[in-house]
Protein backbone atom coordinates (compact mmCIF):
# COMPACT_ATOMS: atom_id res chain seq x y z
CA UNK A 1 0.00 0.00 0.00
CA UNK A 2 1.42 3.44 -1.19
CA UNK A 3 2.10 6.10 1.82
CA UNK A 4 2.33 3.19 4.75
CA UNK A 5 5.40 3.79 6.69
CA UNK A 6 6.20 0.59 8.55
CA UNK A 7 9.08 -0.41 10.39
CA UNK A 8 7.59 -1.37 13.61
CA UNK A 9 4.41 -3.63 12.68
CA UNK A 10 2.34 -5.25 15.64
CA UNK A 11 0.12 -8.76 15.15
CA UNK A 12 -2.73 -8.90 17.62
CA UNK A 13 -5.12 -11.54 17.90
CA UNK A 14 -6.56 -14.55 19.50
CA UNK A 15 -4.87 -17.59 19.98
CA UNK A 16 -5.08 -20.01 16.59
CA UNK A 17 -5.40 -16.92 14.12
CA UNK A 18 -2.34 -17.34 12.66
CA UNK A 19 -0.32 -14.42 13.94
CA UNK A 20 3.06 -16.56 13.85
CA UNK A 21 2.08 -17.77 10.17
CA UNK A 22 1.26 -14.03 9.46
CA UNK A 23 4.21 -12.50 10.79
CA UNK A 24 6.80 -14.57 8.93
CA UNK A 25 5.41 -14.40 6.08
CA UNK A 26 5.14 -10.30 6.34
CA UNK A 27 8.68 -10.67 7.43
CA UNK A 28 9.62 -12.74 4.36
CA UNK A 29 8.36 -9.86 1.96
CA UNK A 30 9.53 -6.90 4.00
CA UNK A 31 12.65 -7.71 5.43
CA UNK A 32 11.87 -6.78 8.92
CA UNK A 33 12.69 -8.90 11.86
CA UNK A 34 10.12 -10.77 13.79
CA UNK A 35 9.87 -10.36 17.59
CA UNK A 36 7.22 -13.52 18.36
CA UNK A 37 6.25 -12.77 22.06
CA UNK A 38 5.65 -16.38 22.90
CA UNK A 39 9.51 -17.08 22.85
CA UNK A 40 10.41 -14.61 25.43
CA UNK A 41 7.27 -14.99 28.05
CA UNK A 42 7.75 -18.44 28.40
CA UNK A 43 10.27 -20.23 30.09
CA UNK A 44 11.58 -23.74 30.08
CA UNK A 45 8.02 -25.97 31.38
CA UNK A 46 5.76 -23.45 30.40
CA UNK A 47 6.96 -21.10 33.56
CA UNK A 48 5.97 -17.16 32.78
CA UNK A 49 8.07 -14.52 33.12
CA UNK A 50 7.36 -12.47 35.80
CA UNK A 51 5.00 -9.22 35.46
CA UNK A 52 7.89 -6.60 35.85
CA UNK A 53 10.84 -8.80 34.29
CA UNK A 54 8.09 -8.71 31.55
CA UNK A 55 7.40 -5.35 30.72
CA UNK A 56 10.99 -4.13 30.50
CA UNK A 57 12.22 -6.98 28.62
CA UNK A 58 9.18 -5.28 26.02
CA UNK A 59 10.37 -1.96 26.18
CA UNK A 60 13.64 -3.03 25.38
CA UNK A 61 12.17 -4.93 21.91
CA UNK A 62 10.44 -2.45 21.39
CA UNK A 63 13.24 0.17 21.10
CA UNK A 64 14.76 -2.16 18.26
CA UNK A 65 14.81 0.28 15.13
CA UNK A 66 12.97 -2.46 12.99
CA UNK A 67 10.25 -4.91 13.69
CA UNK A 68 7.25 -7.17 13.40
CA UNK A 69 5.77 -7.63 17.27
CA UNK A 70 3.72 -10.76 17.19
CA UNK A 71 1.24 -11.90 20.28
CA UNK A 72 -1.04 -10.20 22.19
CA UNK A 73 -0.04 -10.56 26.31
CA UNK A 74 -2.27 -7.32 26.82
CA UNK A 75 -0.52 -6.36 29.94
CA UNK A 76 2.28 -4.73 27.73
CA UNK A 77 -0.17 -3.53 24.77
CA UNK A 78 0.19 0.17 26.22
CA UNK A 79 3.82 -0.15 25.49
CA UNK A 80 3.72 -2.01 22.02
CA UNK A 81 1.09 0.42 21.15
CA UNK A 82 3.59 3.54 21.53
CA UNK A 83 6.45 2.57 19.30
CA UNK A 84 4.57 0.72 16.62
CA UNK A 85 3.42 2.35 13.51
CA UNK A 86 1.30 -0.85 12.06
CA UNK A 87 -0.67 -2.73 13.89
CA UNK A 88 -2.15 -5.35 12.02
CA UNK A 89 -5.25 -7.20 14.51
CA UNK A 90 -6.35 -10.51 13.26
CA UNK A 91 -10.16 -10.24 14.52
CA UNK A 92 -11.41 -13.79 13.41
CA UNK A 93 -14.16 -15.85 14.50
CA UNK A 94 -13.85 -18.18 17.42
CA UNK A 95 -14.84 -20.84 15.11
CA UNK A 96 -11.56 -20.13 13.13
CA UNK A 97 -9.32 -19.79 16.00
CA UNK A 98 -9.86 -22.98 17.46
CA UNK A 99 -9.86 -24.87 14.83
CA UNK A 100 -6.52 -22.98 13.75
CA UNK A 101 -5.28 -23.48 17.15
CA UNK A 102 -6.31 -27.59 16.68
CA UNK A 103 -4.59 -27.58 13.55
CA UNK A 104 -1.36 -26.27 14.57
CA UNK A 105 -1.56 -28.63 17.78
CA UNK A 106 -2.37 -31.73 15.06
CA UNK A 107 0.92 -30.49 13.18
CA UNK A 108 3.26 -30.06 16.30
CA UNK A 109 2.32 -31.84 19.37
CA UNK A 110 4.64 -33.16 21.70
CA UNK A 111 7.75 -31.32 19.57
CA UNK A 112 8.76 -27.73 20.71
CA UNK A 113 7.76 -25.11 17.28
CA UNK A 114 10.54 -22.82 16.09
CA UNK A 115 9.52 -19.97 17.39
CA UNK A 116 8.88 -21.11 20.99
CA UNK A 117 11.72 -21.83 23.99
CA UNK A 118 12.99 -25.31 24.96
CA UNK A 119 10.68 -26.96 26.86
CA UNK A 120 7.75 -25.95 25.76
CA UNK A 121 6.57 -28.78 23.24
CA UNK A 122 3.08 -28.22 21.91
CA UNK A 123 0.61 -29.66 24.02
CA UNK A 124 -3.21 -29.95 24.37
CA UNK A 125 -4.07 -27.23 26.72
CA UNK A 126 -8.30 -26.65 28.03
CA UNK A 127 -7.36 -23.49 29.21
CA UNK A 128 -6.06 -22.43 26.32
CA UNK A 129 -8.98 -23.41 24.21
CA UNK A 130 -11.31 -21.74 26.47
CA UNK A 131 -8.87 -18.48 26.32
CA UNK A 132 -9.53 -18.76 22.96
CA UNK A 133 -13.44 -19.54 22.73
CA UNK A 134 -13.84 -16.60 25.51
CA UNK A 135 -11.25 -13.90 23.51
CA UNK A 136 -14.64 -12.40 21.69
CA UNK A 137 -15.64 -11.12 25.12
CA UNK A 138 -13.53 -10.89 27.36
CA UNK A 139 -9.94 -9.84 25.67
CA UNK A 140 -11.34 -8.67 22.54
CA UNK A 141 -12.98 -5.40 23.81
CA UNK A 142 -10.16 -4.11 25.40
CA UNK A 143 -8.07 -4.07 22.88
CA UNK A 144 -9.97 -2.51 20.53
CA UNK A 145 -10.36 -0.22 23.14
CA UNK A 146 -6.91 0.46 23.53
CA UNK A 147 -6.72 0.42 19.37
CA UNK A 148 -9.14 3.26 19.62
CA UNK A 149 -6.65 5.35 21.37
CA UNK A 150 -3.98 4.66 19.39
CA UNK A 151 -1.58 7.46 17.67
CA UNK A 152 -3.17 9.25 14.82
CA UNK A 153 0.00 8.30 12.79
CA UNK A 154 -0.78 4.80 13.43
CA UNK A 155 -1.62 2.68 10.56
CA UNK A 156 -4.56 0.15 12.13
CA UNK A 157 -5.66 -2.87 9.65
CA UNK A 158 -8.58 -5.24 11.17
CA UNK A 159 -8.96 -8.40 9.17
CA UNK A 160 -12.04 -10.53 9.56
CA UNK A 161 -10.82 -13.83 8.08
CA UNK A 162 -7.55 -15.62 6.31
CA UNK A 163 -8.79 -14.30 2.70
CA UNK A 164 -8.73 -11.05 3.56
CA UNK A 165 -5.27 -11.76 5.55
CA UNK A 166 -3.99 -12.60 2.47
CA UNK A 167 -4.65 -10.00 0.16
CA UNK A 168 -3.14 -7.33 3.17
CA UNK A 169 -0.04 -9.24 2.37
CA UNK A 170 -0.11 -9.20 -0.86
CA UNK A 171 -0.74 -5.26 -0.81
CA UNK A 172 1.62 -4.08 2.39
CA UNK A 173 5.09 -3.15 1.51
CA UNK A 174 7.83 -2.12 3.28
CA UNK A 175 8.46 1.69 2.35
Amino acid sequence: MDGIFMKRILVLGSGGAGKTTFSKSLSEKTGLPVIHLDSFFWNPGWVETGRVEWRQMVTDMCLRSEWIMDGNYSGTLDIRLKYADTVIFLDFSRTACILGALKRLAAHIGRVREEMPAGCAERFDTQFLNWIWRFPRSSRPAILELLDKASPETSLFVVKNRSSLQKLLLELKRN
